[in-house]
């Protein structure tokens, strides 16, 4: 069957068909079906029931002719064959006769010219709304295509039977490339929803469009300038980019073609968990009539959400359309970038607070999406632990790491004026525990800095990464930006340096079969300590 076959399927059998809704309708019909009810702030509040994140020991892919020698199969990318996906597809179709269902029209990609048709079906109204707000939203003029392209099925009633079903228990995420369909069952969590079509994105763009997906933010400053932004938990990217000189593109998924840089979604799925007006302005702006905020509880006897209450999840979520921010670029597309900065979070101390890097070490350093745990931030983590996640979103990523940063490479190569940046906004003076963290007045004014072609003068080589330090920045004391400088006992940094050093390139070892030499040649090396 082919998707508008499939689609016509469900649209004949099942309960009730609920097209396009409204934002309005939708809080409607979720408050009636009781999914959810209101905060005060007016957002709908869900919860997405057993599963309160991806699952991704449950993400699968069809492996056939398109995919078997194209996919990155593993951990991240777990096979299932056709037959065994077409059985349970079947199943699931059958399912929902006797449910009803909510079915959306939507885009992924700003710019027309990459742009995705997307039919949406789920079996509750919150993730309809989610749906609406995190994908792009058709005009008046753009009616539903024919023929569907790409059909996202959402039963979190749908239970599989696990091993006999060729999944791993009785809920699965699996993704056909060849008939262009994401089929979704026991979770009702909306984040598999989205990063299903990230992961189509990933897999397409690439390969197909000669397009760069990337798991990053974008602004685009007054003069047109696009940053790009790259960074995991806790680095601050969210924070950073969120600057009120520059317009948000968007603050999670992005294609760079050759003249462009585009936002694949139409919204933005913040974590909430802390929430304060203080700390994030734009986020608590945006949770108002229409935002969907994902298993939060309330203080007691009110409908006053407690953004401090974990006892759900630490994964709290608000969803809601990139229009509830004021300061957005319309549409969302800006030109090829002017600076990239890789954003990580150095509990070790080691790395300076912001460096200059070549393309072979961009490279290099994309693959290796590095960051640092903190003690307390997870239980048993007493001192940093190494996080590495290749290309800032190892996850969602279909093909091999080396492919995603060897474009990166070509796109520094054909636009020469590019400026990578890694900026460490951790610790310096020693690490977690001994040395402070980075105020982030300085990363500001060092960002800042970057953009505004400020760092020109000269720069120092580190001895062991090989990156350029800035020898002095506007704002920022000069002892700060070459980090062996703000240790007491500079051998002790060196002893540091050399682990930290050695925890990348161990991590790189998995990807270097499928790497070039170029990259290979930006691994930090050793320091001798006297």
């Amino acid at each position: 069957m082919t998707n508008e076959q499939l689609l016509s399927a469900i649209r004949n059998h099942a309960h009730q068909v609920f097209d396009n809704l409204t934002t309005e309708e939708l809080v409607q019909k979720a408050l009636e079906r009781q999914e959810g009810t209101l905060t005060d702030m007016g957002a709908l509040a869900a919860d997405t029931g057993e599963f309160t994140g991806r699952s991704p020991k449950d993400k699968f892919m069809v492996r056939d002719a398109k995919t078997a020698e194209t996919v990155w199969w593993g951990a991240v990318n777990q096979a299932i064959e056709q037959d065994q996906f077409n059985t349970l597809l079947m199943r699931v179709i059958h399912h929902l006769e006797t449910k009803d269902v909510f079915i959306r029209h939507a885009f992924a990609g700003a710019d027309p010219e990459y742009r995705v048709n997307i039919q949406v079906v789920t079996e509750s109204a919150y993730q309809n709304l989610f749906a609406k707000h995190l994908f792009l939203r058709p005009n008046t003029q753009e009616t539903t295509p024919q023929p569907t392209e790409w059909l996202i099925i959402a039963a979190p009633s749908f239970k599989a039977d696990g091993p006999e079903d060729g999944v791993r228990q009785h809920n699965f995420t699996i993704v056909d490339m060849s008939r262009k369909i994401i089929l979704i069952g026991g979770s009702g969590y909306t984040g598999e929803i989205k990063k299903g079509i990230f992961g189509v994105m990933n897999y397409i763009l690439p390969q197909e469009k000669n397009v760069l997906s990337m798991h990053c933010s974008a602004n685009i400053g007054e003069k047109g300038d696009t940053a790009i932004f790259f960074g995991l938990s806790g680095t601050g990217k969210t924070t950073l980019s969120a600057d009120p000189n520059r317009k948000l593109i968007g603050d999670d998924e992005h294609g760079w073609s050759s003249k462009t840089v585009f936002n694949f979604e139409g919204g933005c799925y913040a974590k909430c968990v802390n929430l304060t007006e203080e700390k994030e302005p734009q986020i608590w702006n945006a949770i108002k009539h229409g935002a969907l905020v994902e298993n939060v509880r309330f203080i007691n006897g009110t409908n006053q959400v407690d953004f401090d209450d974990i006892s759900v999840t630490e994964n709290t979520r608000v969803a809601y359309p990139i229009e509830y921010i004021d300061n957005i670029a319309v549409p969302s597309i800006g030109d090829a970038p002017k600076n990239i900065f890789f954003l990580t979070a150095d509990a070790f101390g080691v790395l300076p607070p912001i460096s200059k890097l070549t393309p072979s070490q961009a490279m290099y350093h994309f693959i290796s999406g590095y960051t640092a745990k903190v003690a307390g931030t997870e239980a048993g983590v007493t001192e940093p632990q190494a996080t590495f996640s290749a290309c800032f979103g190892q996850a969602f990523l279909p093909l091999h790491p080396a492919k995603y940063a060897e474009m990166l490479g070509k796109k520094l190569t054909e636009n020469p004026d590019v400026n990578v940046w890694l900026i460490n906004t951790g610790w310096t003076g020693g690490p977690y525990g001994v040395g402070s963290r980075m105020k982030l007045s300085y990363t500001r004014a060092m960002i800042t800095a970057a953009l505004e072609g400020q760092l020109n003068g000269e720069f120092t080589e580190h001895p062991v990464f090989g990156i350029l330090m800035p020898n002095a920045c506007e704002n920022v004391p000069a002892e700060l930006l070459h980090p062996r400088n703000t240790w007491s006992d500079q051998s002790a940094y060196d002893a540091q340096c050399n682990k930290l050093s050695k925890l990348f390139n161990d991590n790189f070892e998995k990807f270097a079969a499928g790497s070039s030499d170029e990259i290979k040649s930006a691994a930090p090396k050793l320091a001798e300590i006297s």
